[in-house]
């Protein structure tokens, strides 16, 4: 929620318009200039991460003010293969989700926003150019392309790896990496104790990725300027790594053992002033809940995964690419 102010662009002498200031919705005033929206924005695969949910507006601005829009296709970091999580539910709706989709939704940018434009009803005129060579398979570094940071705290395609799971964090009290040159793979508090936690865990291998014990100083953010011991996750196997439910079984483990300082991150979160991050986040309060209650995550993941096969058959009829 540290917003942008709107501005002329010094080269060009055009006006430029914030959507993460007064708002974030696109007014008349934005698109009475232009002819044709086009959107051009490297998303990272997450259903959090709020790139997509601007372009939705944007989508519903133009259907509104009678504008065209064009979506430049780029690569989901992480491949569009994979898929995990539960799906949004509607009570749980926010700038942070605003459709039923997982958590790790398996899409392009473009092909999001044909499922955006067709199946939650915006209706705009839309067209995606789509890209040249890439296949669903691919994880960034397969694309041969140079990693440009979409935002401060994705610095590299590592960081976008982890996010779908590590993002979780953010609704609580525990450090996300947010002011490291490592956010989201490093993680942790001054109160954790780590073989606590890796004993619970059975070990610091996990499927697709090793946990390494880490001391950091966050310089901004969550426990600025003290000592945080907690793990640095490696990934070793992109495609057996789960990170959504790594995260979570690492978030029941902090619950069990320091449930004491343990603590959910309370309102405001993106524009959010009553309900609780971590609930907007995850999606579903339901499965908050049952984190709490230290069910078992093997449990809690079935509950969802008829949804999500589900999902998976409605999207695969917008995949622009094999």
């Amino acid at each position: 929620m540290i917003e942008s102010d709107d501005l002329i662009d010094p080269v060009l002498n055009v006006p430029v318009f914030s959507l993460y200031g007064q708002t974030r919705v696109p007014d008349k005033r934005m698109l009475d200039p232009i002819d044709i929206l086009i959107i051009d924005l490297q998303d990272v695969g997450t259903r959090v991460y709020t790139f997509i949910h601007t372009m939705s507006y944007c989508l519903e601005a133009a259907k509104k003010f009678g504008k065209k829009v064009i979506v430049l296709d780029r690569p989901n970091p992480i491949n569009g293969c994979m898929i995990e999580g539960n799906l949004l539910v509607s009570e749980c709706a926010s700038f942070v989700g605003r459709y039923p989709i997982p958590m790790r939704h398996g899409l392009t940018i473009g092909e999001l926003s044909v499922l955006f434009n067709s199946d939650y009803g915006i209706g705009c005129d839309l067209d995606v150019i789509p890209m040249l060579g890439w296949k669903r398979d691919m994880f960034f570094m397969d694309t041969g392309l140079p990693w440009i940071p979409p935002s401060p705290n994705m610095p590299s395609p590592v960081s976008a790896m982890v996010y779908p799971g590590q993002v979780l964090w953010e609704g609580t009290n525990i450090s996300e990496g947010r002011g490291t040159t490592l956010p989201f793979e490093i993680f942790g508090a001054p109160f954790f104790n780590t073989k606590r936690l890796l004993s619970t865990l059975g070990g610091n291998r996990l499927p697709g990725a090793t946990l390494r014990p880490a001391a950091f100083e966050p310089t901004f953010n969550k426990w600025s300027g003290s000592r945080c011991n907690g793990f640095q996750i490696h990934v070793t196997d992109p495609y057996e790594f789960k990170p959504y439910i790594t995260t979570l079984k690492l978030l029941q483990a902090v619950i069990f053992h320091h449930n004491q300082m343990f603590q959910w991150k309370h309102p405001p979160y993106e524009y959010e002033f009553k309900r609780l991050p971590i609930d907007l986040i995850i999606g579903d309060k339901d499965i908050r809940q049952r984190i709490e209650n230290l069910d078992e995550i093997s449990a809690i993941e079935k509950s969802w995964l008829k949804n999500l096969e589900a999902f998976a058959e409605t999207s695969r009829k917008f995949h622009l690419y094999t």
